[in-house]
């Protein structure tokens, strides 16, 4: 196959695979629920869910549900956010949010959204009963890198767009669980051929996600990807990371997630960064991440994070 029908076809799964993500969780049963309430008013998509849980006084800490979908599709409702909602019966509050997507507005709006989110929440957290000294985020792909980007830059002036609301607030938050989200977008295409993946994704053309996301080949804007690698943040006043990622991914490599969790070590100290790779499983579709026994291990490290101070 030629290197363009090859592109062509690689993306095509890619696409696919973010439709697949489109199909909604189920949330009839959950009965305290706050539907599609703005936290911003520029874009409809500046949106977000509440779930509060049945048993409990409060105020709840908070997990932030991030969709992933190359930033470029996904939404707060859809089977993604079924992992965090396990929150519910642990005495987690799940807030889940939407967040502008790179056809209607390139970089850095999605983190100017995922702060704004932040900020919106600590403002309102009497009014739902929400913890705001307690607020982990949770996401996979795009997800885990906005997550990521959340935890590492709290408090970057450059990533904040402070007219969308909620100024006299930090974005500060509190834990991060990054499921195999993208680190330095540079380097992606030469760790998946290091990896030897099938049917390797290729990010550094124009219409590769990153690229869209950035609104130019990712080859031409070095100091945008430097931008939006949550590496380049890395400091002692980060929260804790737990991060997982699967060796046989061909869409995000797991190396990122090494070079992520290195960085995060050499300034939070090993006690405050969890790694775990997972072989033989791909981008987010193999059963290592959904079983009782990962999302116990989870909760114990949320737990660790949010309970126990």
């Amino acid at each position: 196959m030629k290197r363009s029908a090859l592109v062509v076809f690689i993306l095509g799964l890619a696409i696919q695979s973010c439709s697949s993500q489109l199909r909604q969780a189920d949330i009839s049963a959950i009965k305290n629920k706050y539907l599609d309430l703005p936290y911003a008013s520029l874009s409809d998509a500046q949106k977000l869910d509440i779930y509060i849980p049945d048993k409990g006084n409060g105020p709840f800490p908070v997990i932030l549900s991030i969709h992933g979908g190359g930033f470029e599709a996904g939404d707060k409702r859809d089977l993604q956010v079924e992992p965090m909602l396990n929150g519910l019966e642990r005495g987690y509050a799940v807030v889940s949010i939407n967040y502008r997507l790179s056809g209607e507005a390139i970089w850095p709006a999605q983190i100017y959204d995922c702060k704004a989110a932040v900020r919106w929440i600590k403002a309102n957290s009497d009014r739902y009963n929400l913890d705001p000294d307690n607020i982990a985020a949770w996401g996979g792909s795009a997800g885990g890198h906005l997550s990521s980007m959340l935890g590492t830059s709290g408090d970057v002036v450059k990533l904040e767009d402070m007219s969308l609301g909620n100024p006299e607030y930090s974005s500060r938050i509190h834990a991060v669980v990054n499921w195999f989200g993208p680190t330095n977008f540079l380097r992606m295409d030469e760790q998946l051929e290091e990896s030897g993946v099938p049917d390797p994704m290729i990010h550094s053309i124009p219409g590769a996600p990153e690229s869209r996301l950035l609104g130019r080949n990712i080859t031409e804007v070095p100091d945008l990807v430097k931008e939006a690698d949550p590496g380049t943040y890395a400091s002692p006043d980060d929260p804790p990371f737990f991060i997982q990622h699967g060796t046989e991914d061909n869409l995000v490599p797991y190396q990122g997630s090494v070079i992520l969790a290195r960085q995060l070590g050499k300034v939070l100290g090993s006690d405050n960064v969890y790694l775990i790779l997972f072989p033989a499983t791909g981008h987010g579709n193999g059963k290592a991440f959904y079983t009782k026994e990962n999302i116990d291990m989870i909760f114990r490290f949320l737990d660790k994070c949010l309970k126990s101070k």
